[in-house]
């Protein structure tokens, strides 16, 4: 306020004014409205929801701002106070109350009236009042207006339109309309007009857009949000969906320059669909981590992108295939731009470095010192490159792009730059942050002039307006019409009659006004004549009492004469007397000059005897008084023993009582001290409990929208039901149909079945043909076997003649450039003849100049080196080349060679695996026949047993047994053998599969998809 005054604000609503140190004034900000507002909606919400409310918290005082009158300040959400002076001295009246008011636009219009004050600001002419909020808005009022409209509530406007609050994610331009679309994490999609300056729509949204794109006619845009993907028409008041497409957080979408394709990412695929028929027309895969940016080509035919795997991929949209790629895994790109021929791509990432890419590799790099680019942009004149980066600012590069880090900074936003694009006739740079700031720059040259443009550009006027709306416009216009007829009607009609009625007026009034003027007149001229009689009167008591004030005048002269005559004369006389005293006095102090001097001397002699009578009354006196003082003395010490002994007893007496009291103190205190701690603890579950009370009431309105936006779901959802239960209807019907069909076919089947009998036994003879028809697909094969062959061949030169197409292309590339920079070099000599000319009349100095120019451009050992050069160069390519084709061709000639010789190999071994296998087949069978015959004695020797006496049988027995386990020893070791044969044969089998197995895979011809790798040139 001044040097010695100081206002403060508190976070519990208090405002102190403070001077020279000392608290003047305090208060409190909170108000009776504010106090009844709140009132009235706690009864609301008691009558809604029948719960306690806690009464709401102090509102804090953020910002303050001092003017001649006195100060303004805020006073919780949303809300500012103006304060007076009062005619006391250090006080202040509160005069006027200031609120934000509700967002007509937004989803929670409350929301808006929620927001913290954090600056205030007073113009110098101190006719209006800006204020900032936490939420990035401004808003402004004059304060005249708040002055006159002291008994309503005044309330806020926005200073210009209002602002995002939060992170901006998308940015978009179209061709047709000076328009900017962006998108913001606070649920907004907003439309702006960068010639005008203007807020043109704004609409707020239940999710958060993460991406947006307009269509190059301004009357479509394409929105990202977390669950779809949504395709809306720009109307003239309204941003309304149309289709809704199924793709998941899509944080990148761009429509293509002809506006008939759009691109949208998904993750790491990139799917492109149709404009008119919403068709998925390609899915470009080939990112392994999300895509971060997408760009069109000028003519449409391709599209750019990169992405989070550090990989940027250049796509033909005709055939969805990639034409170049060029991948860093270390770096992970932020930003793409593509130049207007479509040759060059410019990429930013986290590696802090602009790369320039032509084809498959990194033609220029340049480095951004200690900060990362975010963004890039080309201008389509292709003289300028811009790239935001993470701090805010903005660089423009010259392109080409200088072996030197030289640029041209500006500071722009507080955070990171998330988007940026350059308008279609490069007048204007677009930027957005994160700080949710939209900046928009002029471009101009060095001298400060604009750049020119190719085409004066006129925009399109025209917008969309839904039928229904027009129809109901329309309506409304009509009505309005007929209204506003109507009321000319009733209008002229009251005319006529007020006309009627003040005609009337006047008449009567003119009628009174003559009655009263005249009678006026009469009244003037009584008065007039009483005048003259009154001025006659008093004229003639004038002159009467100036004729007495004469004779008093003259009889006053004469006696004050008379009176000073006889004064004089006694001053004269007590002169005399005066003089006569004098001399009297004189003799008299005379006398009593020599009289005192006599008594003086009595005097002192009768004083000095009278002093030596005192001096011995005083030395009694003293004797005396010496007395007294030790009687005194003894009277003191028993008055100060006695007072003593009264202080003791009352000193015990009052500790005792001080004990008393310092005790109930330390109680009072431990009883304060729990007292204060339940307090806060009450204070903080009071805090804690509305904090929750305002998190409830947000979750609540949250929840009430989606309560709604779930109702709207359940609506949509009843009418799919009610179509699925007629579909079901239709279906069953069709059931009954298909039931009805289906006993026909079964008795059409009965019928079948018997002529399948017959047509069975016409069966055989057919198969024999089809067994011939076999033979026949068998040769087919192996000539097809033989087409695939020529056919691989055939792709072989195929790819040998395409590397051959990219080496003369590379080659034109080359001698495209050696002609452009030939061009150059002829338009800087060009130059330096023209300069030369200037020197025509003077010979010596042309002669230099020539000679300068030949010293410069004419160098004959380095032209004739690079002819030379050039061609060594061009025969060792050429010799390399056909040394290659040699050795390809030769190689081919041994893989055929190889080839023919694994076949036999293979048929050899085949051969020899069919003739072991049908040995082990003989092999198992008589194993079996040996096994049958065993079989059989055993049975023979246990029946000859039992047939038998003991003593016979055990002696035949044992003949019989020796003679059977004679011829049956060599049986079973020859079993043994065999098998043991077996099991060798079948391992040996086994490794000799593997090894067909092995030796067909190498000898496998390679397929349509696998190709010989490409020859290095």
């Amino acid at each position: 306020m001044s040097e010695e005054r100081v206002i403060a604000g508190t976070d519990t609503g208090r405002l102190l004014v403070f001077e020279s140190g000392d608290l003047r004034w305090e208060m409190n900000v909170t108000s009776k409205s504010s106090h009844e507002v709140d009132s009235s909606h706690r009864q609301e919400t008691e009558a809604s929801v029948e719960q306690p409310v806690l009464p709401p918290s102090m509102p804090r005082v953020t910002a303050i701002t001092p003017y001649s009158k006195g100060f303004v300040c805020s006073a919780g959400p949303g809300t500012v106070f103006l304060f007076e002076k009062t005619e006391e001295k250090d006080s202040y009246r509160k005069t006027r109350e200031i609120k934000i008011p509700p967002d007509v636009y937004s989803i929670e219009p409350s929301q808006a009236q929620l927001q913290e004050i954090t600056t205030l600001c007073i113009s110098p002419s101190e006719e209006g009042l800006s204020a900032c909020t936490d939420q990035g808005q401004l808003y402004s009022i004059t304060l005249a207006s708040a002055e006159i409209s002291k008994s309503e509530l005044a309330h806020f406007e926005f200073l210009s339109q209002p602002f995002h609050s939060k992170a901006i994610t998308g940015l978009s331009v179209c061709i047709r309309k000076p328009l900017i679309a962006t998108c913001s994490l606070d649920h907004s999609v907003r439309i702006w007009n960068y010639e005008d300056n203007v807020l043109e729509l704004y609409k707020e949204f239940q999710e958060e857009a993460y991406s947006v794109a307009l269509h190059p006619s301004g009357l479509f845009i394409l929105v990202g949000f977390t669950d779809k993907l949504r395709l809306m028409n720009l109307l003239i008041d309204d941003i309304r969906t149309f289709k809704e497409l199924t793709v998941r957080g899509c944080r990148e979408c761009a429509f293509s320059h002809g506006g008939h394709m759009f691109a949208a990412a998904n993750g790491n695929v990139i799917h492109i669909y149709s404009t008119t028929t919403f068709d998925n027309l390609l899915n470009l895969k080939g990112h392994n981590g999300k895509v971060r940016a997408v760009v069109w080509s000028a003519d449409d035919s391709r599209l750019v992108s990169c992405g989070m795997d550090g990989a940027v991929y250049e796509w033909n949209t005709l055939t969805s295939k990639r034409e170049s790629e060029s991948v860093l895994k270390s770096c992970s790109y932020n930003s793409v731009a593509i130049s207007s021929d479509g040759k060059n791509v410019f990429a930013v990432g986290t590696d802090n470095t602009l790369k320039e890419i032509q084809g498959c590799q990194v033609m220029r790099e340049m480095g951004a010192e200690d900060m990362m680019y975010t963004a890039v942009t080309m201008t389509r004149s292709g003289r300028t490159i811009f790239t935001g980066t993470s701090t805010g600012t903005i660089r423009a590069i010259k392109y080409p792009i200088p072996t030197q880090k030289e640029w041209t900074e500006y500071q722009a936003h507080s955070s990171a730059i998330t988007k940026m694009l350059i308008t279609f006739d490069d007048q204007f740079l677009l930027t957005v942050s994160q700080d949710g700031c939209l900046f928009v720059w002029k471009i101009i040259d060095k001298e400060g002039r604009g750049l020119k443009r190719d085409k004066d550009v006129s925009y399109a006027e025209e917008i969309l307006i839904t039928k229904s709306d027009l129809e109901e416009k329309n309506q409304i216009m009509t009505e309005l019409k007929t209204r506003v007829e109507e009321l000319k009607m009733e209008n002229e009609y009251q005319l006529r009659l007020k006309d009627m009625n003040y005609n009337d007026k006047i008449k009567e009034l003119s009628e009174k006004f003559i009655h009263e003027i005249e009678a006026l007149k009469t009244k003037n001229q009584v008065l007039k004549t009483d005048m003259e009689k009154q001025y006659l009167s008093h004229h003639e008591v004038l002159a009467e009492v100036n004729e007495k004030f004469a004779k008093e005048q003259q009889d006053f002269e004469s006696t004050s004469n008379q009176k000073l005559m006889l004064e004089y004369e006694k001053y004269h006389e007590l002169q005399l007397k005066s003089q006569r005293m004098q001399e009297d006095y004189e003799q008299q102090l005379q006398a009593m000059e020599h009289s005192k001097f006599e008594a003086l001397e009595e005097l002192t002699l009768s004083y000095e005897a009278k002093q030596q009578d005192k001096q011995l009354a005083l030395t009694q006196c003293q004797e005396e008084a010496c007395q007294q003082l030790r009687e005194f003395e003894e009277a003191k010490k028993q008055i100060e023993e006695d007072g003593d002994h009264e202080i003791q007893s009352i000193r015990i007496r009052y500790e005792k009582m001080l004990r008393d009291e310092r005790e109930t103190n330390q109680c009072l205190k431990g009883e304060t001290g729990i007292m204060k701690k339940k307090f806060s603890s009450l204070q903080r579950e009071i805090d804690d409990r509305r904090s929750e009370i305002n998190k409830h009431k947000m979750e609540l309105q949250k929840q009430q929208g989606v309560i709604r936006s779930l109702e709207k779901d359940i609506h949509t959802l009843k009418k799919e039901i009610e179509e699925r239960d007629e579909t079901i209807q239709d279906k069953e019907k069709r059931i009954f149909e298909l039931k009805k069909k289906n006993q026909e076919l079964e008795k059409f089947k009965y019928v079948l079945d018997y002529k399948i009998k017959e047509l069975k036994k016409q069966i055989e003879p057919r198969e024999n043909d089809i067994q011939e028809m076999k033979q026949q697909i068998q040769e087919m094969e192996t000539e097809l076997d033989k087409f695939h062959k020529k056919n691989t061949q055939l792709e072989l030169s195929s790819n040998e003649m395409k590397l051959k197409l990219k080496a003369t292309d590379k080659e034109l590339h080359k001698e495209l450039r050696r002609a452009k920079d030939l061009e150059s070099l002829v338009l800087r000599f060009k130059r330096e003849v023209h300069h030369c000319v200037n020197f025509i009349q003077e010979p010596n100095k042309l002669k230099e100049s020539i000679r300068e120019l030949h010293e410069r451009f004419v160098q004959q050992s380095d032209v004739g080196g690079i002819v030379g050069v050039d061609a060594d160069i061009e025969r060792e390519y050429s010799r390399q080349r056909e040394h290659l084709e040699r050795n390809v061709a030769s190689l081919k000639k041994k893989l055929a060679k190889d080839g023919d010789v694994h076949r036999a190999e293979h048929n050899k071994i085949m051969m020899e695996n069919v003739s072991l296998i049908r040995e082990i087949n003989d092999l198992r069978r008589e194993l079996r026949m040996l096994r049958s015959q065993l079989h059989d004695y055993e049975c023979q020797v246990v029946t000859y047993k039992r047939g038998k006496p003991k003593s016979l049988t055990d002696s035949k027995s044992r003949t019989s047994f020796d003679s059977a386990a004679g011829c049956l020893i060599p049986r079973l070791n020859l079993d043994e053998e065999s098998e043991r044969i077996i099991q060798m044969q079948s391992k040996e089998i086994q490794q000799l599969r593997q090894e067909i197995q092995s030796q067909s895979l190498a000898l496998r011809p390679p397929t349509n998809s696998t190709k010989l790798p490409a020859l290095a040139t």
